[in-house]
């Protein structure tokens, strides 16, 4: 790093990650986040490209750390530290924090496509041919899960939508609170995608309840609708496929001590319920029908 010759020292690890290894470095009087990505990290599609791009829009919209510095060969990105809070799945629902990350999703949506794309309904798929690339056995839940995932794509491609520039990694650890603002983090998995993936990845990410799916929709778009609510509580679905599916090849990637076989398990559990409630079918109807006015 330019300038840190002699003057940088690693002040603590970040604890968190599940991907990468990230540290507090202090060099004279600043503080920097350094980012130490994982080892073939693009067989779980993150673009290392796409994301310095997405990072690098993201601060320049004023929604993310300014990026400081980023070595592609060496796998590493330096960004400006933030001194705040991560904040809890209940201050997500709030009114307040709707409001926040609704705002600062919204400009990131409107900012215009990035270099490539993270489509919902392509990549778990791409997830079990890196699983199977690493000997990794596939899961028995998959087959019902591919099912729900092909339901609910001709649902969408029934009224489709152009995508956006998406996060696509809406864990409540990768908000942070300051004193004046919300800011988003970890941008690895940014690119253009549906935009409702990152609204139901944000709902069933932080346990939202009805009332939430509910809150997250009006925080948004201004009003509430059925085909909105469907898309919504349809991609809480497919964010759940992704993420057992992203389990899954972490078994054969990650040296991190972290048990990616629950992880696994957790994700499709929970997905495969969601897909047999009375609600399911109702809304694979209502998200294929288009709304009296287009969405804005």
């Amino acid at each position: 790093m330019p300038g840190w010759s002699g003057r940088a020292h690693i002040e603590r690890a970040l604890d968190g990650g599940i991907t990468n290894r990230n540290y507090v470095v202090v060099c004279g009087a600043d503080r920097f986040v350094l980012r130490v990505c994982g080892d073939r990290t693009n067989l779980l599609e993150i673009d290392r490209m796409r994301e310095h791009e997405a990072a690098t829009r993201a601060a320049s919209l004023g929604i993310a750390p300014r990026v400081i510095e980023w070595v592609e060969s060496a796998g590493l990105l330096v960004t400006s530290y933030i001194h705040g809070r991560t904040i809890t799945p209940a201050d997500l629902a709030s009114t307040d924090g709707l409001a926040a990350v609704c705002a600062a999703l919204r400009k990131f949506h409107a900012s215009g496509p990035l270099s490539g794309d993270f489509d919902a309904f392509v990549v778990p798929f791409l997830h079990r041919e890196a699983a199977v690339s690493c000997n990794v056995a596939i899961p028995d839940e998959f087959a019902a899960a591919e099912l729900c995932a092909r339901q609910i794509a001709a649902a969408f491609a029934a009224d489709p939508e152009p995508k956006m520039a998406c996060h696509n990694d809406l864990l409540n650890a990768n908000f942070l609170r300051d004193d004046t603002q919300l800011w988003l983090l970890d941008w690895e998995y940014a690119g253009n995608n549906d935009r409702y993936f990152d609204l139901g990845n944000m709902a069933v990410n932080n346990d939202f309840d009805a009332d939430a799916d509910e809150a997250l929709v009006l925080a948004y778009f201004g009003s509430v609708t059925r085909r909105r609510l469907a898309r919504l509580r349809l991609m809480r679905i497919m964010s759940d496929f992704r993420e057992a599916m992203w389990g899954v090849v972490q078994q054969g990637l990650s040296t991190l001590e972290f048990d990616y076989v629950s992880y696994a398990a957790k994700h499709f559990d929970r997905l495969l319920s969601n897909a047999t409630t009375p609600g399911y079918r109702r809304s694979l109807d209502d998200a294929a029908t288009p709304d009296a006015a287009p969405d804005t």
